[in-house]
């Protein structure tokens, strides 16, 4: 298929970004990034396409074989029934293929790999979809590094700008 990348949610303009993990590059070297579907109640869906959600403290875990989204935050949706609510933090089960699951177990197995969300979003067919990246955490003097580049990039962007 022509133009559609299947690894990035966010270079398709039909795809509406939910909640992003802006923190996961800086303090992660992503190895690799994978979509994953997500299993999610009623309320859930109402809430993020409300445009709620949060995936900042949240991590991807391996339970038996089968990979669960742990610690995401989605809020309750306030127009549903006290009774038809969801738990706010609950774990969520991801869903992929069983080549890309044991690819991600066996990444776990390493040491010092993770699995990270990275964002949540909807794609073209209003699906909602997690991009989860492989990761190995960066050391201090990585994250300092990487603040000297960018702070470089920005400088140079600045000065190109200012000659014309």
């Amino acid at each position: 298929m022509a133009g559609k990348n299947k690894n990035s949610g966010k270079s398709d303009p039909n795809n509406k970004t939910v909640a992003q993990n802006r923190r996961a590059r800086f303090d992660y070297f992503i190895e690799d990034v994978v979509e994953a579907g997500i299993i999610l109640t009623g309320t859930e869906v109402k809430s993020l396409r409300a445009g709620q959600a949060s995936v900042g403290e949240s991590y991807a875990s391996v339970q038996g074989s089968e990979i669960f989204l742990l610690n995401a935050y989605i809020p309750e949706y306030n127009k549903a029934h006290l009774k038809m609510q969801h738990e706010v933090r609950r774990p969520r089960k991801l869903l992929l293929h069983k080549n890309q699951m044991s690819k991600l177990i066996g990444a776990v197995n390493r040491k010092g790999t993770t699995l990270i969300p990275l964002s949540i979003y909807f794609n073209a067919r209003g699906i909602a979809k997690v991009e989860l990246g492989i990761a190995t955490g960066k050391k201090l003097h990585d994250k300092r590094e990487a603040t000297k580049t960018r702070d470089w990039q920005r400088e140079k962007s600045r000065l190109v700008r200012e000659r014309g």
